[in-house]
This record gives C-alpha cells, sequence and structure tokens, in this order.
C-alpha cells in the first residue's frame, strides 16, 4: 500500500472486522512501535490466553477408554473378554470426562508454538510465548487445518476465546512453507490484497454498525434483479447481487462498495476508475429503483483506502449520486473514525457529546463564579 497501515490501527481494523472487542480495545504500551505484523499477534495471543489461564481454561466432555476395577460409565464387553480382564478383576469401560483438551485449546497451543517459532519475531515475545506453551500442559499439539476453525465448539467464555481463535485462523491462512520445516514463516497481511480485501469489507461493515445511530439498518444486502425471465426456469441462471455494505434509514439508502488495492486508480490510459468497480456499483443502484422511492434516489460509494493520493468525487445521473471515497488508515485512530462518519453525512456523536460536556462544565463554572461575585457583595 501506498500509505502503509501502522500496526496500532491494522489491530482496531481486525476487531472491528472480526466483530471482537476487547475490553476499552486498549493495546498495552510499546505495541505500536514495533512494526511486524507477527509482533501484534504475538502480543494478542500472549495477553488473551494470559487472561484465560487467570479465569481458567475452557472445558468440554471427551470420551476416555480406561480398564478399572469398578464400572464407570459403559462397560464395554467385547474389549473386557478379547483382553481377559475378568481374570485381573478389571473390567473395560469408556465414559465422559471433562477436559481441558478440547479443539479451541489445542488449536490455540498449536499456533503459539508456530508463533514462537517464527523467523522474524522479536526474541523477547518468542520467549513468553514458550513460556505459555509450557503453561498450557498436557494439551496436544494438532494439524492445523481450515476444518478445525469450522469444527470449534466453545462452551463457555466464547468472549475470551473469539479474538483469539480468529488470530490463530489468520495465522494459519498467513503461514507459508520453509525448506528447514522447523522454522515459521508468516506472509505480509497488508500485501495480501484477497486477505486485506475481507478484512477492510468487514471492518467498514461492522464500524458503521457499531459506530452510528442514523442508519438503523446496516449490513450485506441481496439485491433482486429488476428483470422478468423468459421461462420460470431461467431465473437460476442470473447471479447473485449483493452489497458489500447497504446503510437505510427512513429517508435515506447507502450502497457502499469497498475495495482494498495496492493502486486506487487504474492507469490504462491516464489514471481512471477501474469501469468493473463503476459499473458493479451502478447496476446495484439501478436494481434497487423498483424498490422504493427512498432506493429511487439511493447513493453509491466506492470506498478505498488512500494509496497515494485522497479522492473525493463525485458524479449525478439517473437521480442516483455516486462517489468515490477513499479513506486514510496512515493517521490517528480518531481521525479515521471522523472521515468514515463523515463519509457517510454522520456526525461524530461522541465529539459532540464531549463538546456538549465541555460546554456545561463551562457554564456551571460561570454561574460558580456569578454566584460568588454575588455573594461577596
Amino acid at each position: 500500500m501506498g500509505h502503509p497501515i501502522p500496526i496500532q490501527n491494522l489491530y482496531y481494523l481486525f476487531c472491528y472486522a472480526w466483530d471482537q472487542f476487547p475490553d476499552g480495545k486498549a493495546i498495552e504500551t510499546g505495541l505500536t512501535e514495533s512494526p511486524r505484523i507477527v509482533d501484534l499477534f504475538a502480543h494478542i495471543l500472549i495477553r488473551g490466553t494470559r487472561r484465560l489461564l487467570r479465569r481458567g481454561l475452557d472445558q468440554g466432555y471427551l470420551e476416555f477408554d480406561d480398564d478399572l476395577r469398578t464400572v464407570r460409565g459403559r462397560i464395554d464387553l467385547n474389549g473386557t473378554v478379547r483382553r481377559n480382564l475378568l481374570i485381573k478383576n478389571q473390567i473395560n469401560c469408556r465414559f465422559d470426562e471433562l477436559d481441558k483438551n478440547v479443539l479451541h485449546n489445542q488449536i490455540l497451543k498449536t499456533s503459539i508454538a508456530d508463533l514462537a517459532n517464527a523467523d522474524d519475531i522479536d526474541r523477547k515475545l518468542a520467549i513468553e510465548l514458550r513460556e505459555l506453551y509450557d503453561r498450557l500442559g498436557n494439551i496436544s499439539r494438532i494439524r492445523l487445518t481450515s476444518q478445525c476453525f469450522h469444527r470449534v465448539q466453545v462452551s463457555r467464555n466464547r468472549g475470551q476465546y473469539g479474538l483469539l481463535l480468529k488470530v490463530c485462523e489468520l495465522l494459519h491462512h498467513l503461514r507459508l512453507p520453509t525448506e528447514s520445516g522447523t522454522v515459521s514463516r508468516f506472509e505480509n497481511i497488508i500485501d495480501n490484497e484477497v486477505r486485506m480485501s475481507k478484512v477492510f469489507q468487514s471492518f467498514v461493515r461492522n464500524f458503521y454498525r457499531h459506530e452510528q445511530n442514523a442508519f438503523s439498518m446496516v449490513g450485506a444486502e441481496t439485491i433482486k434483479w429488476d428483470l422478468e425471465p423468459a421461462e420460470p426456469e431461467f431465473q437460476k441462471y442470473l447471479p447473485n447481487m449483493i452489497t458489500d455494505v447497504t446503510l437505510r434509514s427512513s429517508r435515506k439508502t447507502i450502497v457502499l462498495d469497498t475495495k482494498y488495492y495496492k493502486q486506487t486508480l487504474s492507469n490504462y490510459r491516464g489514471e481512471r476508475v477501474y469501469s468493473s468497480h463503476l459499473y458493479q456499483l451502478f447496476s446495484y443502484l439501478s436494481n434497487l429503483e423498483c424498490l422504493s422511492e427512498v432506493d429511487r434516489s439511493a447513493e453509491g460509494i466506492l470506498l478505498y483506502p488512500v494509496v497515494g493520493q485522497h479522492l473525493d468525487l463525485k458524479f449525478e445521473g439517473r437521480g442516483h449520486v455516486l462517489r468515490v471515497v477513499t479513506v486514510n488508515l496512515d493517521q490517528d485512530w480518531k481521525e479515521i473514525r471522523r472521515e468514515l462518519l463523515s463519509i457517510i453525512g454522520v456526525q461524530d456523536y461522541r465529539s459532540i457529546e464531549m463538546a456538549s460536556e465541555a460546554a456545561v462544565g463551562t457554564l456551571t463554572q460561570k454561574v460558580s463564579m456569578n454566584s460568588g461575585t454575588t455573594s461577596a457583595s
């Protein structure tokens, strides 16, 4: 990217994208000093795992098989007879027991081990990760696959595990093969347009869900084609039209399409907006027109991170306003927040509240001073 995303802001992007907000969204001192993404992930896993260990790791019922002198659970007659356990006054039993060696803890321990062996991780962080690995005790390491993350079932402490498991999953997808197999290497996610496109899209969607109240409905929306098939069976051949973010209120509709590209503009025959991006967004707006009066004048926004230059282009046609806008992710988080709210025409209500509180405080002070003057006279 032309404007590198600071590590602290990247952390906020992940928190919003995954809809996982740690307490106060605070980051430990010193986190922003490191430019490496593996160090960011290490900080998150270290802090989160320590919190889990203090509160107690999640447990689940696992099936055990053991030779016992008293009945526990279900008796396995075939196993008992086959191994002549009755001669030893034993029976083979299968029983369920609460245990910490569940899949999500296995994923966490395996990811911590992989990250501790990363070739470019901060040495102190690697030591802390290895200490945590040892504290996880008898929890098994496993071979991670994409299916592992889909099978996770957290019975409690769900909020505590949420962000950690998302980090583990991202690390799994970013891991690069090495010749030795003993050292881990991870791709820089900022350079991965496919993965960052998904993060950026989810970040924008969840940001508007949580940070404004002017639009009551915020989310991806499936738009029906304003076409009548000549035969009913032809309908299934139409592609799905699903927006990245649709914002709706009783008075306004905004269709917002997010794009994460290393180049905001196409350089084909001079700098131009990517034609496919405009076609897609204008198609959304055109097919919305049949739904309601508000949708006939729906606004469309193409939103990119700033790369090289800031853009705020505006076009009008067929009753719609269509904008091409960039947000600078390489600035203070408060400014990013203000910029994103301004893009959809919403004031920062937190700033307004703070200004109101300050005004009330000033007024109170003046009243107190005036009261004091009156009493003295």
